[in-house]
């Protein structure tokens, strides 16, 4: 990779800007040259568009940032920032893309394939990212962000987007999640394991009736993630040390057959396996579910009265623990990257830490998403103390010992998602009954190793 060009400080540059000023201003005030003979006008060039001149202080003045975000829910109010760093520097923001993540991402893998990247700013994710760079699509930014500049974002989230002797993402916010259960249906003590979990669900179905005892995004990443936190929980792993996929043991097929009595059981909706993240939050505040594992970021729109059903008629906990004695915690981050094809690297890397600023993560933390600035952290925790919401300072302790005691990303490797797209199909089959949990999971370790072995890692 070759070495990033020695950039022009700003200090250099408004230096320059003056000294090219001064020589203006002085030939302006000159006595007028003799004039030349006339001769004959030469046929002239082309004509080109006419540039606004640069403002100082408004270093990027007349050019166009292109945007690949992700859009949806709450996402879209960090870029009402957006009109006030136009103003700042001149520049003007053009999105190409909205999509949620799923659709964001599967843009992106088919841009980075395909060499027809036209953006400079990408939407990006913990679990994502691996994918992206393995395609040769990000640009590294560890050039674009100095230490003071990344020391007051949480180190675990920086860590998860650290590969190969680089950072790619920054990150806007993260999330893990905690487990609502509806207080108003007679849930005095949550669920403490995935056993217990499994049974109040059921019975919540059996005495509640209109209502579901739970429900998961069923289909997806959203699904194989959530299998792959209660496996764990269970005390499975998903890859041996040499790379190969061992998810096929006691602790999967567990995992996998909670899934699927749960939905036979009638405790789950009948059209989940179509549910993401939008459409399980929907069923939520519709008053429909008795309880779920859900991300914390949802919080404002679940407590909003004008659109929730359950506003202050739901509680939150730490999510069940299996019999490996560990607590659930798939945890991850969006973020944002530079992409490779960029021509405007400086000015992305200026908009990203626009929208990743402390003002920026006080607006989304307004709107309940837990954001990555230590300092933020700091100021939303003391605000919490004299909230009258009950909720408001539980929700931050127990986000932070989640975030301290069980935060799991998935593997941070390309293979992710195609393994996830191998494996996910598998999952709704189990649950709808068409495969047997043992013989299912077996089926996608097979399909799994020999896309690890494809893509190089058995040598």
């Amino acid at each position: 990779m070759s070495e990033k060009k020695k950039k022009v400080s700003r200090r250099e540059f408004l230096k320059l800007s003056g000294i090219a000023g001064g020589a203006a201003a002085l030939a302006a005030c000159a006595p007028a040259a003799p004039q030349a003979p006339a001769e004959q006008p030469a046929e002239q060039p082309a004509e080109q568009p006419t540039q606004a001149p640069a403002v100082v202080g408004k270093p990027f003045a007349g050019k166009t940032l292109r945007m690949h975000a992700i859009s949806g829910a709450n996402y879209d109010e960090l870029y009402k920032l957006i009109p006030a760093w136009e103003e700042k520097t001149g520049a003007k923001v053009e999105f190409v893309f909205k999509g949620n993540g799923f659709e964001t991402d599967k843009r992106l893998v088919q841009d980075f394939a395909a060499g027809t990247v036209d953006y400079d700013v990408c939407w990006d994710h913990s679990s994502f990212f691996s994918q992206y760079v393995k395609a040769g699509g990000l640009e590294p930014l560890d050039n674009y962000f100095s230490e003071e500049e990344l020391a007051d974002f949480i180190p675990s989230l920086l860590d998860a987007t650290r590969k190969d002797g680089h950072l790619w993402v920054i990150p806007r916010h993260f999330d893990i999640s905690c487990l609502h259960y509806r207080t108003d249906i007679g849930i005095e003590k949550p669920p403490e394991t995935w056993d217990e979990f499994k049974q109040m669900a059921i019975d919540i179905t059996k005495n509640n009736p209109g209502i579901f005892g739970t429900q998961f995004a069923g289909k997806e990443e959203a699904l194989t993630g959530r299998w792959y936190e209660i496996q764990t929980a269970e005390g499975g792993e998903l890859f041996n040390e040499k790379w190969e996929p061992i998810f096929n043991g006691p602790a999967a097929v567990k995992a996998a057959t909670m899934l699927a009595e749960l939905y036979q059981a009638g405790a789950m909706p009948p059209d989940m396996t179509n549910y993401l993240w939008e459409d399980v939050a929907t069923q939520w505040v519709n008053g429909i579910i008795g309880m779920y594992t859900e991300w914390y970021g949802w919080y404002s729109f679940f407590q909003d009265p004008n659109s929730s059903k359950v506003a202050g008629k739901f509680d939150l906990a730490r999510q069940p623990k299996g019999d490996a004695g560990i607590h659930s915690g798939w945890a991850g981050h969006h973020g944002f990257s530079i992409t490779k094809a960029s021509k405007e690297k400086e000015m992305a890397a200026d908009l990203i830490k626009w929208l990743t600023s402390p003002d920026g993560n006080r607006l989304e933390a307004k709107l309940g998403f837990l954001v990555s600035r230590q300092s933020v952290w700091d100021e939303i925790i003391a605000e919490a103390e004299g909230s009258d919401d009950p909720l408001a300072k539980k929700r931050l302790e127990l986000a932070l010992l989640q975030a301290r005691e069980d935060f799991k990303t998935p593997p941070l490797i390309a293979e992710w998602i195609p393994m996830s797209n191998i494996v996910y199909p598998i999952l709704q089959q189990i649950m709808l009954g068409d495969k047997e949990p043992q013989a299912g999971l077996d089926e996608a370790v097979e399909k799994t190793y020999e896309l690890m072995k494809e893509a190089g890692y058995y040598g």
